[in-house]
Parts: structure tokens; C-alpha cells; sequence
């Protein structure tokens, strides 16, 4: 293994992407940014082609760094105490560098005391596909003493950026918002991943058969592999579905229940997928209450479960559960639930904020006054009354409006219009 020669193809490889391809400055990048001012870990954990190596190239770019990208099969066979010679050729090549950034480190057991000792003279940035890449024994040596971010495919405002399209105010003209429409509907079909663009839907297929062989298949020893794969095309394509783990062992005839649940937990660790949980306020009801689950990103869905343009509503409530998903990885009090009562009322998403419920959210596939669901309406009202909360939102197709019914003001926003003025 030539190592030396490893290490300069990864890096030019990286420059010659910001050379050549289109690279937009990233919600979290500025925020990242002050974390690693001073020698300390930055654990920047997504999912699989997100964008977390040129993120982590932008945010050492202008000083002296080494990086190298652990998912690559020249180095399928490095141990834990090849990482010094790692940091020896990085001296050899850049001097004495100021960032290490360790890509993909979950392909290398052990790592851990390697990096804690290195982020004493260091700024270490490491990036995982996996979000329990800082829970495992070792790790307990970076208690303290390392930051996680969660980068996720790009956001609505990141990929209009990534199209050219400026927002210069919250003020849109006819034409800006015929615009941003079109673009919606791409961004809704095909996602937010970065590599689309340029290679297409089939890059999709290749992302989600990566994550299910490299990240859950290959790395957790899965034996009854043609299961996991039908329960992570079920899980797909009944997104925003109620489900527990007993009907899940009927469905793919699993005898445990513990092997199901763990399943779906590889699944969630490998950014896949992302659960909710229906509300209560008691711990008890809420723990055993059916689940939903909803995908890391439309695109996925649209090469794994069905046409966007027959369920053209459904793939807006992901991305709306995404974007939420996405403000709770700013703000880790922010808790998001779905609600529903005995009477099988339900409301889409609910977001708590400390011991408060803050706003209640349907999503619905509606473009005027006359196409509004009395159901939906009700069930958000009376959600409303028993949660205290007056914060009501209907993120609609194309209506916008502010109705005022049975005492309650409802917002009626577009999508495009909510997405657009989320705020993180």
C-alpha cells in the first residue's frame, strides 16, 4: 500500500471537485465554523454522499491540512496502529498541519484513542455515516470533549442556491415564484443530494444500495440479508404509516421482536430513515404507541416505493418531516411527534419545545379555499384545545391564507413559502 500516493489522489481529488463542480456554502457552515477555532473534535455525521467531505474540506480550506477518506478499498485493510503513519505522511507532505479531517473513520475499530489524543495539539475533524459513530466503549474516552453536527442532504433553500437561483428578500414576483415552483417539484421528485444533478436518478439507486450493503448489511454481519432488504423497502414505502415492531415480525415472519427492533435501529443509524413518536404526556403511552417513519430524503422513495406524481402529497409530508428533522439537529430541545386521539383524529407533526407544545402542523395537497378537508381542520382544532397550543399550521400545495374558525386562527402556507422561511 502506497500510502503517500493514497493520501495526494484523495486530496487532489477534492480540489478538483471544487475546481470543476458547483459548491454552495452550507446552512451549517458558518456554525461549524466556530467550533473548530481551537484544538478540539468536530464529529460531522450525515448520510452516506451528503456532502460531508467537501464540507470538511471547506472548513480546513486556507489553512495547512491532511485528509485522508477511509472509504476506499486501498485502505480496506488499515488497523488502528496504521493512524500514526497516517499523521507521519501528512507531516511529510503538507509540514506540520494545523487539521487532521479523518473521512468515514467508522471503517477503522479503535479509533477513538487515536483522536483523543491527537485533539490535544490538533483541530480534528472526523465525518461517519453512522450516528452512533461517537456511543461505542471507546468513545467514552471524548466524553466532553468533541461536537457532532448532522449534515443532511440539502435543504429546499440550499438546493434552489445549488441551481443558481438567488433569494434576495422575502419579497417574490410572479415570475420568481413560477420559478421556485418548478423547482420545488424537482427538489420533491429527486431530493436533495448533491451528485443528482450531475449523474441523475440512477445515482440514487447506487446511494441506497451503498447504505444497505456497506453501512447495515456488511458492517453489522446481517445474515438474513433478503429480509432487512424488504423491511427497508416496507419502511420506505409506508412512510408516514403507522407501524409497530409485532407488525413488522408478522409482515417478514421475524419471530423476535428485539431482533426487529434492532433492525429498524441499524436502519436509523445509517441515516436512512428517521422515527417519530405519537404524542402523550405519559412516558408509558408514548413508548408503546404505534411509530411513523419517514426517509432521509424524497429521492430515495421515488427509486425505492412509487411514482412522485401519484403521490404528490405524501412526498410532501417528507419534506416537511425532513425539515423539521433538520431544525432539530440545530436545536437538540426541539422534540417533533405526531398526534393523535382515540377517536382517530391526527394531526401530521407536532413540535415541542421544552415542556410546551409549540406548533401543531398538517400537510396538505390543496390549492384554494374550496379543496380544505373539514377532517384535517378539525382534528388540528381539536388537538388544539387539548394541547393548549395556538400555534396552527396547514402547509398547503398553493393556498395561503389566515382563517379564523371556531375561535382559532389557522395558517394556510405553500410549501415552497415555508420551506423557504424556516428558519434554523
Amino acid at each position: 500500500m502506497d500510502l503517500k500516493a493514497i493520501i495526494k489522489e484523495q486530496r487532489e481529488e477534492l480540489e478538483q471537485i471544487e475546481r470543476q463542480e458547483r459548491i454552495i456554502k452550507r446552512d451549517l457552515l458558518e456554525r461549524a465554523g466556530k467550533y473548530v477555532k481551537h484544538p478540539n473534535i468536530l464529529a460531522v455525521l450525515g448520510i452516506r454522499r451528503c456532502g460531508k467531505s467537501i464540507f470538511s474540506y471547506l472548513l480546513a480550506k486556507g489553512s495547512s491540512f491532511g485528509y485522508i477518506n477511509f472509504d476506499d478499498e486501498r485502505l480496506a485493510n488499515v488497523q488502528t496502529s496504521d493512524l500514526n503513519k497516517i499523521l507521519q505522511t501528512f507531516y511529510e507532505l503538507y509540514g506540520d498541519v494545523d487539521f487532521v479531517i479523518l473521512d468515514e473513520l467508522q471503517n477503522i475499530t479503535g479509533w477513538e484513542l487515536f483522536a483523543n489524543r491527537l485533539r490535544r495539539i490538533k483541530k480534528v475533524i472526523i465525518t461517519g455515516s453512522n450516528s452512533k459513530l461517537l456511543s461505542g466503549e471507546l468513545a467514552t474516552h471524548l466524553t466532553g470533549r468533541h461536537i457532532d453536527l448532522t449534515l443532511t442532504p440539502f435543504s429546499f433553500k440550499e438546493f434552489l442556491s445549488f441551481q443558481g437561483f438567488v433569494l434576495k428578500d422575502n419579497v417574490f414576483t410572479t415570475k420568481e415564484k413560477a420559478a421556485i415552483r418548478r423547482l420545488l417539484d424537482r427538489y420533491l421528485e429527486f431530493g436533495g443530494f448533491p451528485e443528482i444533478n450531475k449523474f441523475g436518478k440512477s445515482m440514487l439507486s447506487g446511494i441506497y444500495n451503498d447504505i444497505l450493503t456497506k453501512d447495515i448489511i456488511l458492517r453489522h454481519k446481517i445474515k438474513k440479508i433478503e429480509a432487512i432488504k424488504k423491511l427497508s423497502r416496507y419502511l420506505i414505502s409506508n412512510f408516514g404509516q403507522e407501524f409497530t415492531y409485532s407488525k413488522l415480525c408478522n409482515l417478514l415472519n421475524i419471530e423476535s421482536k428485539n431482533t426487529m427492533s434492532k433492525w429498524v435501529s441499524l436502519l436509523e443509524d445509517a441515516f436512512l430513515i428517521f422515527k417519530i413518536d405519537r404524542f402523550s404526556f405519559k412516558l408509558k403511552q408514548q413508548f408503546i404507541a404505534p411509530k411513523k417513519m419517514y426517509c432521509q430524503d424524497n429521492g430515495l422513495i421515488n427509486v425505492v416505493a412509487f411514482r412522485f406524481s401519484e403521490n404528490i402529497g405524501r412526498f410532501m409530508e417528507n419534506s416537511v418531516a425532513m425539515e423539521l428533522f433538520r431544525k432539530k439537529c440545530f436545536d437538540p430541545f426541539l422534540e417533533i411527534f405526531y398526534w393523535k386521539n382515540h377517536q382517530q383524529q391526527e394531526v401530521d407533526f407536532l413540535v415541542k419545545k421544552g415542556k410546551k407544545v409549540d406548533t401543531l402542523i398538517q400537510v396538505s395537497n390543496i390549492s384554494n379555499e374550496d379543496e380544505v378537508a373539514e377532517r384535517e381542520i378539525s382534528s388540528l382544532l381539536k388537538a388544539s384545545v387539548d394541547l393548549h397550543c395556538n400555534h396552527l399550521l396547514v402547509v398547503t400545495n398553493d393556498y395561503q391564507a389566515e382563517r379564523k374558525i371556531k375561535g382559532k386562527v389557522i395558517k394556510f402556507i405553500p410549501l415552497w413559502l415555508w420551506l423557504l422561511s424556516s428558519k434554523q
